[in-house]
């Protein structure tokens, strides 16, 4: 009997989880076709199919519900490039493997909505909520550092490694602002012509993600 209330109680926390992660992605999208502030906790809520009381079964705040989706796309970037980073070794593969995992993020999974809500919704959380979303963002930024400074010691790259970090990080999260799904470049062939053009000294080829 207490193995089949595990089992239940397991199965609950797998659909909460699940129920909460369509809650994010369903508001990464809503805020940035609408805007933080005009997407309306009823229409995010109608979205997912709950009603806007029970959205707040999952946050406290719709806030709350906005560090989630930042915090997210980071979160992805950071686990997809710890995965990265550890099938190579050669300098330049690491750095053009993080490279396309940001830009990968960015088309395709969580990271666009997540760079559109950093971008434009930063002013909309309260000092602690920003203190939150920087604490797991430098983290990221430390593992770009490490591999853009690998880099630069390597003779890859020429230039104060903070600086690099800060224009090729720069370049990648602005293409939210212009880059349209469905343009003259397939996702694929976008990548590798920012990466030529953001890191024009790194070998053709290197760092292919997803292997």
């Amino acid at each position: 009997m207490e193995k089949l209330r595990e089992a239940a109680q397991g199965r609950d926390e797998g659909s909460e989880s699940e129920r909460r992660r369509e809650v994010i992605l369903t508001a990464g999208q809503l805020f940035c076709k609408h805007g933080y502030e005009r997407t309306t906790v009823r229409e995010l809520a109608r979205a997912v199919g709950l009603q806007s009381g029970s959205l707040f079964h999952h946050f406290r705040s719709k806030e709350e519900i906005l560090v989630a989706v930042m915090n997210n796309g980071i979160q992805e970037v950071i686990d997809d490039g710890e995965r990265a980073l550890a099938c190579y070794q050669a300098p330049a593969d690491r750095l053009a493997a993080l490279f396309r995992v940001h830009m990968g993020s960015m088309l395709h999974g969580a990271g666009g909505d997540a760079m559109n809500a950093l971008v434009y919704e930063w002013r909309s959380l309260s000092e602690p909520s920003q203190a939150v979303v920087k604490s797991l963002s430098d983290r990221y930024e430390a593992m770009w550092q490490e591999v853009v400074a690998a880099a630069v010691t390597a003779g890859l790259l020429q230039g104060d490694a903070r600086v690099i970090k800060r224009c090729v990080l720069g370049a990648m999260n602005l293409t939210v602002q212009w880059y349209k799904p469905g343009g003259r470049l397939r996702p694929a062939e976008f990548i590798d012509a920012m990466l030529q053009a953001s890191l024009p000294t790194l070998p053709p080829g290197a760092g292919r993600w997803p292997l």
